[in-house]
C-alpha cells in the first residue's frame, strides 16, 4: 500500500511473506537489525517504476543522461558539491563496489584500513578477498567517539597498507565527520600513498538541519585521492532495487575502478535501477526531508524510554542515520549472549556490536526506522528482555 500523498510514517506495512531478509522471521518475533526501513518508497519513486514496469518489456539497459544530471543536481544543490560528469560510474550497489575495488587496488595479503566498530560487510569485503584487516579503534569517551589519529598515522604509514575504506557519516556510531577531521584523514594518506575509499550512502540520513561534508570536497589532497560511493538506497529505501553510483575525480584512479567494476560486472542496470534513481534525486526531497524528521523523532523517543527505563544503558548521541548504537558495559559482559536472550525471551531481533569489531563487544545497534507503534513495541521488548537478563545473571 502506498503512502497518501501527506506522507504517513506511521501506516504499518505487513512486510512478512515478501522473501524479506529482514522480516523472513519466526511468528511474534520483531526485527529491528539490518539496516532497511519499514516504510514503503516515496510515491513518486513508485510511479516511476510502476510507469517503467507498464512498458512491459525489460531488455539490456544503458545509463542516460538524466542518472548523471540526477546525481549531479543533487549534490550540488543538497551537498555544495559540484561533481563532473565522467567523475561518475555506475555499480549496482556499494557493497559490490568496495569489494571490487578492494580486489583491483590492492595485492592479495596487503593491508586495509577500517576505523572500527564500523559497518561489519567491510570485514567481508577485505577478508573474502584475501586481504588483511588493519583496525583503527576510534576513541571512545564521555559517550563519544573521535579519531585516534596517532593510531591511525602509524597504520597508515605501514607500508603493507594501502587503502583505507572510511565510513562518512559513520556507521553504527551516527557520526558525521567535519571537515577539518576530514581533511587531516586526506592529508595523511596521501602522505603515505594509501588510497582512501569513502562509504557515504548513509548522507542523505542526518538529522534535521544537520549536513555531512563528502570526502572529497574537504581538500584537494582528498579529491585527487579519493573513491566515494552514493546510492539513493538507503535514503529512499531502495536496497532490492540494485542501484548506487561511484565516483572518482582522479583519472587515472577512476580508469581502475572502471574497469574493476566491469570486470567483476557490476557495472551494468537492471531495469528499474535508474528509473528509481532519477525519481529519488529529482522528486523525493520533500518525501525525504518528512522522514528525516519522522526518524528524528523516533530517535528521541528511543533515548527518553531507555533513559528513563533502561538507565543502566546509554544511548551514544548521534547526527545521522536511522542506527542507534547502544553502550550496554553497565549491563552485560557479552553482547553476542545478550541479543541471542533477548530474541529468545521476547522475539526482538537487534543486532551485537561485535559485528562491528573487538571494541563493539559490549554495545548493541538498534534500526528504528519504523512506525512508532513498531518503535514502542521493540522499546518494550528491549526492557523487558534486559529485565529477563538480569535476573538470569
Amino acid at each position: 500500500m502506498k503512502m497518501n500523498e501527506n506522507y504517513d510514517f506511521d501506516f504499518v506495512t505487513d512486510r512478512r511473506n515478501t522473501h524479506s531478509l529482514k522480516w523472513d522471521v519466526s511468528n511474534g518475533e520483531l526485527p529491528m537489525w539490518v539496516a532497511d526501513m519499514d516504510f514503503p518508497a516515496a510515491p513518486e519513486i513508485l510511479s516511476a517504476i510502476k510507469e517503467r514496469a507498464e512498458h512491459g518489456i525489460f531488455g539490456y539497459s544503458v545509463i542516460p543522461e538524466s542518472w548523471y544530471d540526477a546525481y549531479r543536481t543533487w549534490w550540488k544543490n543538497r551537498h555544495c558539491f559540484e561533481m563532473d560528469r565522467e567523475w561518475l560510474i555506475f555499480c549496482t550497489g556499494v557493497v559490490p563496489a568496495i569489494s571490487s575495488i578492494v580486489r583491483k587496488l590492492t595485492t592479495p595479503a596487503e593491508k586495509v584500513l577500517i576505523q572500527t566498530p564500523v559497518y561489519n560487510i567491510f570485514f567481508n569485503s577485505i577478508l573474502n578477498n584475501g586481504r588483511q584487516v588493519l583496525e583503527s579503534e576510534l576513541k571512545y569517551k564521555d559517550g563519544k567517539y573521535e579519531i585516534d589519529f596517532e593510531d591511525l598515522e602509524r597504520k597508515l604509514a605501514d607500508p603493507q597498507t594501502s587503502l583505507m575504506i572510511l565510513c562518512n557519516p559513520h556507521n553504527p556510531i551516527g557520526k558525521i565527520w567535519d571537515r577539518e577531521t576530514l581533511a587531516q584523514i586526506g592529508a595523511l594518506c596521501k602522505k603515505y600513498h594509501v588510497v582512501v575509499l569513502s562509504d557515504e550512502i548513509h548522507c542523505d540520513l542526518t538529522d534535521p538541519g544537520v549536513e555531512y561534508v563528502p570526502f572529497a570536497s574537504a581538500s584537494e589532497a582528498c579529491l585527487e585521492n579519493s573513491i566515494t560511493c552514493i546510492a539513493p538506497t538507503k535514503a529512499f529505501n531502495l536496497a532490492g532495487l540494485q542501484t548506487a553510483a561511484v565516483v572518482v575525480p582522479n583519472p587515472a584512479l577512476r580508469h581502475k575502478v572502471w574497469r574493476g567494476l566491469n570486470t567483476d560486472e557490476v557495472a551494468e542496470p537492471n531495469s528499474f535501477a535508474v528509473e528509481a534513481a532519477v525519481a529519488a534525486f529529482t522528486k523525493g526531497a520533500p518525501w525525504l526531508d518528512k522522514l528525516r524528521s519522522y526518524i528524528f523523532q523516533n530517535k528521541r523517543t528511543a533515548a527518553d524510554y531507555i533513559q528513563t527505563n533502561l538507565p543502566k544503558l546509554r544511548v551514544v548521541p548521534s547526527q545521522a542515520t536511522y542506527l542507534m548504537w547502544l553502550d550496554c558495559r553497565r549491563q552485560i559482559e557479552s553482547a553476542d549472549e545478550a541479543v541471542s536472550f533477548i530474541r529468545d525471551k521476547t522475539g526482538l531481533i537487534v543486532s551485537s556490536g561485535t559485528q562491528y569489531g573487538r571494541c563493539g563487544t559490549k554495545f548493541i545497534r538498534m534500526n528504528v526506522a519504523c512506525p512508532r507503534t513498531l518503535l514502542e513495541d521493540g522499546l518494550s521488548r528491549l526492557r523487558e528482555g534486559f529485565q529477563k537478563y538480569k535476573e538470569s545473571c
